[in-house]
C-alpha cells in the first residue's frame, strides 16, 4: 500500500475509527463540537474586552488587530492543512502519525465526534500563544489573538456545518462545494476551510468544470417561443 494510501485513506459515508485501546485516551481524541466553539468565542471575547477596556489600545486600534488576526488564521488554518497534515509522508511511521491527527477524519468525513480538535489540546496551544503573543508584542498581541482565536471558533463551525448540514441556498454555499473538492476530488487542493483566499493566492484551488451545453436536452438551448431544430 503506497503511504499517501496510508496518511489519507478513501472515505467511507458512515462508520468510525478508534484510535486507542484504552478507553480513555480513545475519549481524548473526541469532542462536541459546541465545546470548543464556546470556548474559543469566550476567550476572544475576554482578549477583545481586556485590550479595549483595560490597555492603551482603546477600541480602534484593538479593533483593526482583532481583524487582522482573523485574517491572519486563515493563514495559518490554510498553511498548516497543506503543510502539516496533507505534507507527503515519507515513512510509515509518518504516515500513521497523519492518519492519526488528520487522516482518520478523510476516512470517516462524516464522523461527528472527530470534526474538532480535541480541547485539552487546543486549549494548550492557545495558552502558548497568549504567553507568546504577550512577551513578543504585549497588548497588541493579546488582540491580534482575540481576533486569531475567533477565527478558530469560526472555522469549528464552517467545518462542522460542512459536514454535518446540506449547503445552504445563498453565497455560502461556495465553502461546502469548496471543502467537498477537497475530500472528494483532490485531498491535495483546496486545503482552506473558512476561506478559500490563500488556495486561490496560492494557486491550490480545484476549477470547477463548465456546464457542458453540448450534452443537454436540446430543448434547454432553444430560445422561449422557438422550436428546437430536428
Amino acid at each position: 500500500m503506497h503511504l499517501d494510501d496510508i496518511a489519507h485513506p478513501k472515505p467511507k459515508h458512515k462508520g468510525t475509527q478508534q484510535l486507542f485501546a484504552h478507553p480513555w485516551l480513545e475519549r481524548l481524541t473526541r469532542t462536541h463540537i459546541g465545546v470548543p466553539v464556546t470556548i474559543f468565542l469566550v476567550y476572544g471575547a475576554v482578549l477583545l474586552g481586556y485590550c479595549t477596556l483595560r490597555t492603551p489600545l482603546g477600541l480602534g486600534q484593538a479593533g483593526a488587530l482583532f481583524v487582522g488576526g482573523l485574517l491572519l488564521f486563515t493563514f495559518v488554518e490554510y498553511w498548516v492543512h497543506r503543510s502539516v497534515y496533507h505534507v507527503r509522508p515519507r515513512s510509515a511511521r509518518m504516515a500513521r502519525f497523519q492518519y492519526r491527527i488528520h487522516g482518520v477524519h478523510h476516512e470517516y468525513p462524516k464522523d461527528k465526534d472527530r470534526l474538532a480538535m480535541p480541547p485539552w489540546l487546543s486549549l494548550l496551544i492557545a495558552t502558548a500563544l497568549l504567553w507568546g503573543a504577550e512577551r513578543i508584542w504585549g497588548y497588541a498581541g493579546l488582540a491580534v489573538l482575540s481576533g486569531f482565536l475567533t477565527g478558530y471558533a469560526l472555522y469549528l463551525l464552517v467545518h462542522y456545518s460542512t459536514h454535518a448540514f446540506a449547503p445552504p441556498k445563498n453565497r455560502l454555499k461556495i465553502l461546502w462545494e469548496h471543502h467537498a473538492m477537497h475530500h472528494y476530488k483532490d485531498p491535495g487542493k483546496a486545503f482552506g476551510v473558512s476561506s478559500p483566499l490563500w488556495d486561490y493566492v496560492f494557486g491550490t484551488q480545484i476549477k470547477r468544470a463548465k456546464p457542458n451545453l453540448a450534452a443537454r436536452p436540446l430543448m434547454q438551448t432553444t430560445l422561449p417561443g422557438k422550436p428546437a431544430a430536428l
